[in-house]
């Protein structure tokens, strides 16, 4: 019963991490990892989503706001079997494209014009952030794994 009650919640299942580079030059537009699986018990991962987020912020204090955007999912249909005490890796290579705001496009026209965007964006407080996110369906567990790993995209 107990291991039933483990099973479901995931204790003693499937840890997931994501493996990645520190950075990533946004004319590559893929980033190309794996995801490392290990667990206590033989489990069976069914399916798994990966997604890069863009976390925006903008502005300061009361005024600030917060937006978050998909540049890029990938799903993998495909069964891993998790033995006990192994670890398996399974690579991927995510595609993306970043979405730029209107001062950044009035940025890309000329070395002028990025100065002023640069500093729009530095008057504003605005910034980005990005995050590879994954999740692994494991068969029999109610809370399925998650990971998540910081990433720089350079311009």
């Amino acid at each position: 019963m107990i291991k039933k009650i483990k099973k479901w919640f995931g204790i003693e299942g499937v840890k997931l991490e994501v493996v990645i580079p520190e950075s990533v030059h946004e004319a590559e537009r893929v980033i190309s990892g794996k995801l490392r699986f290990q667990s206590m018990n033989e489990q069976k991962v069914t399916g798994i989503k990966i997604a890069l987020i863009e976390r925006y912020s903008r502005g300061r204090g009361k005024e600030k706001l917060i937006d978050e955007y998909e540049l890029g999912y990938l799903s993998i249909d495909k069964e891993v079997i998790i033995p006990a005490d192994e670890i398996i890796e399974v690579p991927f290579t995510l595609p993306f494209r970043l979405v730029k705001s209107d001062v950044d496009e009035f940025g890309d026209q000329n070395l002028v014009f990025a100065q002023v965007s640069r500093l729009a964006r530095l008057i504003r407080n605005a910034k980005s952030l990005y995050r590879v996110e994954a999740e692994a369906m494991v068969e029999g567990v109610g809370f399925n794994p998650f990971a998540k790993q910081e990433i720089v995209i350079k311009t």
